[in-house]
């Protein structure tokens, strides 16, 4: 009877060693991740073992400019270069309001959404004013969501 489920292959499993390589991080940064949590890892007996799509977690990415912009303007399901702009129209305006802001501010809590369609799989996408929303969240905040 043939099994549906993904067998992992030996490959996708690391050590510590293998996978401080894998990361181009030392051994102790390994286990300080593992111990801060920052690091999914598995025990089987005395041995800890990695699975390699928890490793590549770790990987943050961090968007320049250029980038956003060439994918601002694609579809994202199909990857399509026309994107056709409108707006998503209810009874008032649609906005988006982050759970938390600063304090105080002169800012009005809420950040517009515009919307672009693909005309050929059909998929909305909305965006937000990222500078405004930038300004009205809690410092802390910022680098978390990135």
């Amino acid at each position: 009877m043939a099994n549906d489920a993904k067998q992992a292959e030996p490959d996708d499993w690391f050590t510590i060693p293998q996978a401080a390589e894998y990361l181009g991080v030392s051994e102790p940064t390994v286990y300080r991740w593992m111990r801060e949590g920052k690091l999914s890892f598995y025990k089987v007996g005395d041995s800890t073992r990695f699975k390699r799509e928890n490793l590549d977690m770790v990987f943050e990415k961090h968007t320049g400019t250029h980038e956003a912009e060439y994918y601002g303007s694609r579809c994202v399901a199909c990857g399509h270069s026309l994107l056709i702009k409108g707006k998503v129209q209810s009874t008032g305006n649609v906005y988006f309001k982050p759970a938390r802001t600063r304090f105080f501010t002169f800012l009005q809590g809420m950040v517009k959404l515009e919307a672009c369609v693909c005309p050929r799989c059909g998929f909305v996408q909305l965006f937000a004013d990222a500078e405004k929303l930038d300004r009205l969240l809690v410092e802390q905040e910022v680098p978390a969501g990135g």
